[in-house]
């Protein structure tokens, strides 16, 4: 061992190197980062000859510190390479894990969750009949508060009162990035429709048969006009029925006319 090696590695605890192996860094690249933190600025042929890395892997492991954002280097006869900010290291290597995690798990969820719905992972999904307008107005605002990426809503009528409960539901649900698209038919007062469209994509149809409300794909709210009678809704979480209706949406959503804000 060299005196330069024994010196730099007497500064390093062994709890700090486990720690940057387990974040996801490979030994050469731990040996390298912390030669440079430890050491300065070094060129490939400098770093080689502390042997920490053998010369054939030298630039391949600064190549990938410098994809990591540990490293960064100085154009030059030879090059030079310089450590970043350990802080901004790490933090630039906890974002990419991060986002390697959610990368991960979203597919996942999309390919498991429907087979677990659908297979009996959740035997009895829930589904409830609401009666009156009240009722299936405090579902629909219920429903509303979980959506996060996607609300879509079919209007074949709207009162004046659940016009403007419709408006701050969708201000809501943009305020969390959430994407919306909003169906009526020629029965909804143009004032109305001139509102919605100034917060959300709306388009009109000549008619339509009920209306309701889907939620990130995952959660429905049907509503049937009774007549004379009350209004009636069904609410469920079943995923197989959330996607029934968010493709007949679709379908209607095609050929109705675009509403311009």
């Amino acid at each position: 061992m060299s005196e330069k090696e024994e010196a730099f590695q007497s500064a390093i605890s062994e709890r700090a190197r486990k720690a940057l192996l387990e974040l996801g860094l490979t030994d050469y690249e731990v040996r390298a980062y912390l030669a440079l933190v430890e050491m300065g600025p070094l060129t490939a042929s400098e770093l080689s000859e502390l042997k920490l890395i053998p010369y054939s892997k030298v630039y391949e492991v600064l190549g990938s510190l410098d994809e990591k954002g540990f490293i960064e280097s100085q154009q030059g006869r030879p090059a030079k390479y310089f450590p970043k900010p350990p802080a901004a290291a790490i933090e630039s290597l906890v974002q990419n894990i991060e986002r390697d995690i959610r990368r991960k798990s979203e597919t996942v969820l999309k390919e498991l969750l429907p087979v677990y719905e659908m297979k009996g992972g959740r035997e009895k999904p829930d589904i409830w009949i609401l009666r009156g307008e009240k009722s299936v107005a405090e579902k629909i605002r219920d429903a509303v508060s979980r959506c996060e990426n996607e609300l879509l809503v079919a209007a074949p009528v709207l009162s004046k009162e659940m016009a403007e409960m419709l408006y701050g539901l969708v201000l809501s649900a943009r305020g969390r990035d959430a994407h919306v698209q909003i169906m009526v038919s020629n029965n909804v007062p143009q004032s109305a429709v001139r509102k919605l469209a100034e917060v959300a994509e709306v388009r009109i149809r000549r008619q339509m048969f009920g209306g309701g409300i889907i939620c990130d794909n995952r959660e429905v709210v049907i509503v049937f006009q009774g007549g004379d009678g009350p209004v009636l809704a069904i609410w469920s979480d079943h995923v197989g029925l959330a996607k029934f209706a968010k493709n007949y949406f679709e379908y209607l959503w095609r050929d109705s006319k675009k509403v311009s804000r």
